[in-house]
């Protein structure tokens, strides 16, 4: 899988918004003080869902006044800019790109110390778009194994597909090693308000109450307390 499948199967902005706040509460309930996915509605501006997976690889959702904007790092790729003598952005990975969404290529959190853009994909799309885009005939380097995330790293966002649940289900039971409800997982994505019986049903010693200030910041829908 690379960049260009992933655009021709991400949802519109705002289904992609409401399952990226969907990841950040779901991992608010079970990921604890370490989550994989956050979502801020305090990035400048914007609002931003983010992965990472605390061994250099992650991704990013920015969602603007214009639109969306995506970028994907994976740290062993061919494709990074660490493995350029002169950290050069591979080829055609911007082309095409939109000049408003220009500040997110200088963001400095997407940056390595000297403030040089580090990504291995990017995707964007306008808030008038049909679709996603990526930079044009972009080359990738073949595949480096069967269970690898692409060449580009853009199979990570693959989670944000149609099968959301399911693909939540799986990553906790890899990651987490724990079972989860997949019908309680469905109900989050469904964005259906969040009970404490909901909490619960994921993790015995959570509660509503106590979640009741992340879930607020993320955006998600409440039930009364």
């Amino acid at each position: 899988m690379i960049v260009y499948d992933i655009a021709a199967k991400l949802p519109p902005i705002e289904v992609l918004r409401n399952r990226c706040r969907a990841l950040a509460v779901l991992e608010c309930i079970i990921g604890g003080d370490e989550p994989y996915y956050t979502y801020t509605r305090e990035w400048g501006d914007d609002e931003a869902a983010l992965m990472s997976n605390g061994s250099g690889d992650e991704w990013a959702v920015v969602f603007t006044a214009d639109g969306a904007f995506i970028r994907v790092f994976d740290h062993e790729s061919a494709m990074s800019p660490s493995q350029d003598a002169d950290h050069e952005l591979w080829p055609g990975l911007l082309d095409g790109m939109p000049a408003v969404f220009a500040a997110q290529v200088e963001e400095p959190a997407f940056g390595d110390e000297d403030g040089r853009f580090l990504a291995t994909a990017v995707l964007w799309r306008l808030g008038g778009d049909d679709r996603w885009h990526a930079g044009a005939d972009i080359t990738v380097p073949p595949p480096r194994g069967l269970y690898d995330s692409g060449p580009d790293g853009s199979g990570m966002l693959a989670i944000l597909l149609d099968d959301i649940a399911d693909r939540y289900v799986a990553f906790a039971e890899d990651y987490y090693e724990m079972q989860v409800d997949r019908s309680t997982v469905g109900h989050i994505v469904a964005q259906i308000p969040l009970t404490d019986a909901t909490v619960r049903a994921l993790n015995p010693e959570a509660t509503l109450a106590g979640l009741h200030a992340d879930v607020v910041a993320i955006g998600y829908p409440l039930a009364a307390l």
